[in-house]
């Protein structure tokens, strides 16, 4: 047996799954250095690589351990922690990433804003420094999960007098702070999973700045490719919307037709495709932290998603007439697939969009994974202040 199971049975014998609350199983999973094997020691992991995860993971699973949320606390799994080791402290590694896998602090991410989406470099949310503080000003929106977040990662303008890229800074915000106000944004779903987020005068300690002053971009980056691998790659066979539509040609003879059979299986083929290569992407970042080609994940997923979601209304279109309910909603994660196939249809409209839209993902690959020349950029090289707005 090796080192690894060990390590699991310990944890199993001192933290029986069947009688110890969730969080407290997974603090204790975090303890053992088995919440991500490929992190340090004392910070939830071993410094063995990334793949051994899954070793674990099929152990906990056999054992009907707890898993993270990853409903409610994706941001928080998938994109906080991999930023924090590789930029915070080690002071903000002790105190973020134990009850971040435990759940009990749940994250979100202040990054977009009414004019800095898409450019995201663009923002214009102010951090003016005061003392040990940063004073911070602005309007975020299509904030996911803000009504439940205890913290935020946050990217600032620090510095109106460079170029765009080079004015920002990254910070953790404590979203129960004074001058923080979270309004929901109702979707086309009917739901409010989104929200707007309004900073006014809100004090942030320089102890919660992520990297160096200016250094934002550089942070936001690694914070980014991290999403669009979270977003893109789904390590399982008909894991998303391919699944709930097989199984429905499985199950129902009544839907089975030679040119529907043709179409599932194109799909069924591309997204088999896009899951593999997931695979080989999360396999490469046993070398470091994923890079520009995670973007094509995103993109292709996005695509995929709303045409097999499109798909599923074609083979039953009946279905496609009713709605499960339409109630304002502030749900408490992020999972999709839970719902009928009119609601599917709906929220898969999104997908182009959050996580970086599907334009800048393919000016991306074009640009940083093929080597083409890059689009004109008229604010390139300017002051933010001196960019016409």
């Amino acid at each position: 047996m090796s080192d690894l199971h060990q390590r699991v049975d310990q944890l199993l014998a001192s933290h029986d799954p069947r009688t110890t609350p969730d969080a407290e199983f997974l603090a204790a999973q975090f303890d053992h250095g088995l919440a991500w094997v490929h992190f340090p020691e004392g910070k939830g992991g071993l410094g063995l690589a990334r793949g051994r995860q899954l070793e674990v993971d099929a152990l906990l699973d056999a054992a009907g351990a707890p898993r993270p949320d990853l409903g409610r606390n994706s941001i928080g799994l998938g994109m906080a922690a991999p930023t924090m080791l590789a930029f915070g402290s080690e002071e903000m590694q002790q105190r973020y990433l134990r009850p971040l896998f435990a759940g009990t602090e749940v994250w979100c991410q202040l990054f977009s804003e009414p004019g800095a989406g898409s450019d995201l470099a663009g923002v214009s949310t102010r951090a003016v420094r005061d003392g040990d503080d940063w004073v911070v000003d602005g309007q975020k929106v299509w904030t996911s999960g803000a009504h439940n977040a205890d913290l935020a990662i946050l990217l600032a303008r620090t510095d109106t007098s460079v170029p765009k890229h080079a004015g920002l800074t990254y910070f953790v915000l404590d979203m129960t702070d004074p001058g923080v106000e979270v309004r929901p944004l109702r979707q086309i779903t009917g739901e409010a999973e989104f929200n707007e987020v309004f900073l006014t005068g809100v004090r942030v300690p320089d102890t919660h700045r992520v990297g160096a002053v200016g250094q934002g971009w550089k942070v936001a980056t690694t914070t980014l490719n991290n999403e669009r691998v979270a977003i893109g790659a789904g390590s399982d066979r008909e894991a998303g919307q391919i699944g709930l539509v097989a199984q429905r040609w499985r199950d129902d003879p009544s839907v089975r037709t030679p040119g529907h059979h043709a179409e599932l299986m194109q799909w069924w083929v591309e997204t088999e495709v896009t899951r593999l290569a997931g695979e080989r992407l999360r396999q490469s970042l046993e070398a470091g932290q994923p890079g520009p080609e995670s973007s094509a994940m995103k993109l292709a997923f996005a695509h995929q998603a709303q045409q097999v979601s499109g798909f599923a209304l074609e083979v039953a279109p009946e279905e496609g007439l009713t709605y499960h309910d339409w109630t304002m909603v502030r749900p408490d994660g992020g999972s999709f697939l839970g719902h009928g196939p009119g609601y599917r249809y709906l929220r898969a409209k999104g997908n182009s969009i959050e996580g970086g839209t599907s334009e800048i993902m393919r000016n991306v690959i074009a640009e940083r994974v093929l080597g083409l020349p890059p689009d004109h950029r008229p604010d390139k090289g300017i002051a933010f202040k001196d960019v016409p707005r």
